[in-house]
């Protein structure tokens, strides 16, 4: 599974995200591959993604992505791996 990580500017928090989501996505036993950018650079790399995953201030930048093609994951907590699995199971799962 493709997935995505977006923050603000595409250095600290997306790289954290990205950490807890390998951690989640190994956990969970699902296959990965993981990238981090700027929200800028994520909203035109997005359909080509998966699922993206953002803090939930930056959901509106994916409001015109297609999600039935591309999962939008937006957190609380970027540092909860608690959320990141619910929000996981729920949205990419169905469970």
């Amino acid at each position: 599974m493709k997935v995505l990580a977006a923050c603000g500017s595409g250095m600290g928090s997306s790289q954290i995200i990205k950490m807890k989501i390998t951690n989640v996505f190994k956990k969970l036993d699902i296959p990965l591959e993981i990238h981090h950018c700027a929200v800028s650079e994520a909203k035109t790399l997005a359909p080509s993604y998966d699922v993206v995953v953002c803090s939930n201030s930056l959901l509106d930048v994916f409001k015109n992505v297609d999600q039935s093609k591309t999962k939008i994951i937006g957190l609380k907590n970027l540092l909860s791996e608690k959320e990141i699995e619910e929000k996981v199971r729920e949205i990419v799962l169905g469970e």
